[in-house]
């Protein structure tokens, strides 16, 4: 809770609390024996407190109290040391992802409220999948009592069971195979209300600051005579399917009409009725690419005017909040020198890890993207199969290194050699992307200062590999000294008589011959 002015929290200010669960046996356990080493017994007690504000067989908001309700029931002092413990225990709460609080400006008082928006206790296998509240534990109690605790919500399967599991056949019955709708008639009033007072968010919708699609606006629009009709229809209930959708749509920035026609086409669903995401994305794809050969064309006919538009557009799209997918502070990296007067490194982290590929790069652009580079991040996405977040690190990295270094130049092969290189090395996640250029940069930062005396010393090494020895057999070399034509008398007389000697016996050899 980031508190700069202790009266602006007082027993005075109301507040109120929401919730959208129920505790389980399980979560109380995990609460017990899990959270509270962590964040402490008072934390805990606090988290329960604001719990019983609503009927444990209820969900949604409580009344609006003033907190002297918090401060009487805690049996803490309302003066300034027991509002900052107060604040403190929350902030523990809220730093193990039990509490979200969020503080309300009312104008016509000229002062504050607060809500506090309890969060669900992780279940037992998503607690220990996740590292960093896994290490917070593991320094508060050690490493075996972690192993220990870890054992203790488990109940393993029987030997004899497991053996039997691999030819498992899973012959459950599903809903449409029991039970007959009438979908030909659909109650829009009904559906109106129901959405009109739920409380819980639908899984899958994310709160990007946009309306997200809802199934009433797809099948207002969707044509009754179409042959994926009764596709769409189930997609009244399937939260899981409609989240997908407005994950597409909110990628390639569609509207419900335009969902609505690609999801008429043809090749979107499967025969039992679940959308393909890769069929719906690649037709999302195209319908975004011809957008943008259209906008194309609009700023030649009018460019100062689609200025004007696009730098309202991208002022608009940094005020955009960060998603739902955190980001470990070990894995931040460093903000580009553009972004330094637009945000913070906690907002472009964030920013990186959960925003598409396709506003990520208009964020780097004052105006349009180039065409050449979204068709070669398109072919990354589609072809390649990298994920979002690996695609987003991957342009940071790319326009780090092309900003630092004067003459690197952005290709379409040099991307492509990257995020070949990042296939075959398997990095499929965030973290995994973020030490990749990590080790890349180091790499290249040694090269840069060894560049010079390396290959000078390489060029030496090729001369020295025999020792300074030639490879070829040496010819020793007769020298001349001045003295070879000099002969004295006596070797002169005795050349002469070997002479004659050499002539004589070849005249008695031709004498002899018949």
């Amino acid at each position: 809770m980031r508190m700069s002015n202790l009266h602006h929290f007082t027993e005075h200010h109301r507040y109120c609390v929401s919730r959208e669960f129920g505790l389980s046996s399980v979560d109380a356990r995990m609460l017990g024996s899990v959270y509270q080493p962590m964040v402490g017994a008072f934390a805990i007690s606090l988290y329960r407190l604001l719990f019983e504000h609503i009927p444990a067989e209820a969900i949604g908001y409580s009344p609006v109290e003033q907190q002297r309700r918090l401060f009487m029931t805690l049996g803490v002092e309302p003066n300034e040391k027991g509002r900052k413990y107060i604040v403190d225990q929350a902030s523990l709460l809220e730093a193990v992802g039990l509490l979200q609080t969020c503080r309300i400006f009312v104008a016509e008082t000229d002062d504050y409220m607060y809500e506090y928006e309890l969060l669900p206790p992780l279940s037992p296998a998503d607690f220990f999948a996740t590292q960093h509240l896994t290490l917070l534990l593991r320094d508060k109690i050690g490493k075996f009592a972690v192993l220990s605790l870890r054992e203790q919500f488990w109940n393993r399967e029987p030997e004899e069971w497991s053996r039997r599991s691999i030819g498992k056949e899973n012959i459950s019955l599903p809903f449409y195979d029991i039970f007959q709708l009438n979908t030909h008639v659909i109650d829009y009033e009904l559906e109106q209300a129901l959405a009109e007072v739920a409380t819980v968010k639908q899984p899958g919708m994310r709160e990007t600051g946009e309306p997200a699609i809802g199934y009433s606006d797809i099948i207002l629009r969707f044509p009754r005579e179409s042959v994926n009709r009764t596709h769409v229809e189930k997609l009244r209930f399937d939260h899981a399917q409609m989240g997908m959708i407005n994950y597409v749509a909110h990628k390639y920035e569609l509207s419900p009409q335009d969902m609505s026609r690609l999801l008429d086409e043809d090749g979107v669903f499967t025969p039992e009725g679940e959308v393909i995401l890769d069929a719906l994305q690649y037709k999302a794809s195209q319908h975004f690419r011809q957008d943008l050969k259209r906008q194309e064309k609009r700023e030649i006919a009018a460019a100062k005017v689609v200025a004007l538009r696009s730098a309202a557009s991208v002022e608009g799209d940094d005020s955009t909040p960060p998603m739902e997918q955190p980001v470990e502070m070990e894995y931040y990296v460093e903000v580009p020198p553009q972004f330094l007067s637009k945000c913070d490194i906690h907002q472009y982290n964030m920013m990186l890890r959960n925003e598409p590929y396709t506003r990520l790069l208009q964020t780097f652009f004052p105006g349009a993207v180039p065409t050449q580079l979204m068709d070669t991040f398109e072919k990354i996405d589609l072809n390649y199969k990298l994920s979002g977040e690996v695609i987003n690190v991957l342009i940071h990295y790319l326009m780090t290194m092309v900003a630092s270094a004067g003459d690197q130049r952005m290709n379409r092969n040099f991307v492509e050699a990257i995020a070949s290189n990042m296939l075959v090395k398997q990095v499929n996640t965030y973290e995994k992307a973020v030490r990749y250029i990590r080790d890349q940069t180091k790499v290249k930062g040694k090269g840069a200062a060894t560049g010079t005396s390396g290959s000078t010393g390489a060029r030496q090494r090729s001369y020295s590999k025999t020792g300074g020895r030639s490879g070829k057999a040496e010819i020793p070399i007769v020298l001349d000294d001045g003295s070879a034509g000099t002969v004295s008398e006596e070797e002169f007389a005795a050349m002469m008589k070997k002479a004659a000697e050499i002539k004589a016996s070849k005249k008695k050899g031709v004498s002899k011959t018949p």
